[in-house]
This record gives C-alpha cells, structure tokens and sequence, in this order.
C-alpha cells in the first residue's frame, strides 16, 4: 500500500504534511538457495520464538518534513561513503507538483523494524537477522548476503524498506547506524543516527517501545514541539484623578 495514503482525521499542532501488518511467513517455506530444503534461519528461530523485538525504532512527523533529503545523503555518506542518496536506506519522496497537495506531497518512508521481521524471517542465509548483541535491531550482514533479493520481495511496504545495491549485488537496510564506518559518531539504539542528526525539521525520533503496527498512525506520529504559552498583556496603569 502506498504511504502517499495517510491516516486522515489526525491533528498536528504544527502540520507538515498502511503499515500492513506482517503476516508472519510459515517455517522452513522458503529453502536456502545453496542448501535446497534447508529451513531458513529467520524462520527458525521466529517458530521457536527467538525474534524478539527491537529496542530501537524510527518515528517521523510527515507534516513538518520539507523534503530537503538532507537525511538521505547523510545516510548514504556514513554506510557507504558517497553522497548518493540511492543508496540510503531512508528514502524521502516527492510527489508530482501540483498533482498532490500538502500534507501528502511529501512521504517520510523509514523502515519500521518490524515486531515481526518477515524480511528476517525469509532470508535463506542468515544475512538479514535480528542483532541480539545490539538491542534485536533487524540489520542485514553484507557478507553473508548473496544477493537473492528474497528480502527485498518479502518486505511488505511500499516502497520497500530494503535497499538493493546495484554495484555490489548486496541487499542493505537501515541499522540504526550501528555499522556506519564513515562516520565518528557510535549508533545503534544506544547511540546516535545521522538521519535524526542531519535532520534540519526535527521530523525524525528514536523511541524505545514499538510503535503501533496497525497503519501509518503508529510510526507518523507528532513531532512538533509545545507551543510556548501566551504571555499575559501587561496591565495598564491607572489614570490619575484630575487627569
């Protein structure tokens, strides 16, 4: 489904601007490309209950996104080193001028880290996997990937959450910057992620507990800071007798 459809009826205190659900993929469907019959070890591990989920997740505000992209060429340029914002795995979308109005015209398209990862889920290798060692966040290992796509078809969003690389035939996604060997900062669901650093409209946020996986609602959500309460009008004094 198309995130250019918005969960209407939701008010912004300052405006700017379907997550479907994840139906969990039966074990041992899918065989390793290699292995033929293998059960893959997403699969394995979500039939015996080991995916749990992440500690970490990115929530926008569409409403205040002005579409700069700045978070797209920081991603691309602390992963992979160039400003190429193909590469990125948060991807910033315009729609046609004129065709679609405000607050639609720009679409914030963060992959979720699914509660239930059905890119994990499919991978036959172990590639894509949820890292224990940091918070469960759902990253994929560019060694092990050989280049099948299987994540990039199971990826139930649109546009996909998953990043195909063409030059190097590897799959990518967003691992809240735990592996990003250009930049100085740490990441991961402890540390920093440059999206939300380069972020000029403080669209982007890190939150600790998983968002509603309902519909858009859960990850769209308001990011715009309190209004600063009126100052009351100073009194005026009072005029003199005689005056």
């Amino acid at each position: 489904m198309a995130e250019s459809i918005k969960a209407e009826n939701k008010s912004k205190a300052v405006p700017r601007r379907d997550f479907l659900r994840g139906a969990a993929v039966a074990a041992g469907t899918l065989a390793a490309a290699a292995g033929g019959g293998a059960v893959t070890a997403g699969a394995a591990q979500a039939a015996q209950g080991r995916i749990e989920p992440s500690t970490g997740y990115l929530v926008y505000d569409s409403r205040l996104c002005f579409g700069c992209q700045s978070c797209m060429y920081a991603c691309a340029l602390t992963h992979e080193g160039v400003a190429n914002p193909a590469l990125s795995r948060i991807q910033i979308i315009h729609d046609a001028p004129g065709f679609t109005k405000y607050p639609n015209d720009v679409i914030m398209s963060v992959c979720r880290h699914c509660v239930t990862p059905i890119c994990v889920q499919n991978c036959p290798v172990g590639a894509c996997y949820a890292d224990a060692a940091n918070g469960n966040v759902r990253r994929i290992d560019e060694a092990k990937c050989i280049g099948c796509q299987m994540c990039l078809r199971a990826c139930p969003h649109r546009p996909r959450r998953i990043v195909w690389n063409q030059a190097k035939r590897k799959a990518s996604k967003c691992d809240l910057c735990i592996d990003s060997p250009h930049w100085s900062e740490k990441g991961g669901p402890e540390g920093k992620q440059a999206c939300i650093e380069s972020c000029v409209a403080r669209a982007l946020r890190l939150v600790r507990e998983a968002p509603s996986q309902q519909d858009v609602a859960g990850y769209d959500v308001n990011l715009a800071p309190e209004p600063k309460p009126k100052m009351a009008p100073k009194a005026k004094p009072a005029a003199k007798e005689g005056a």
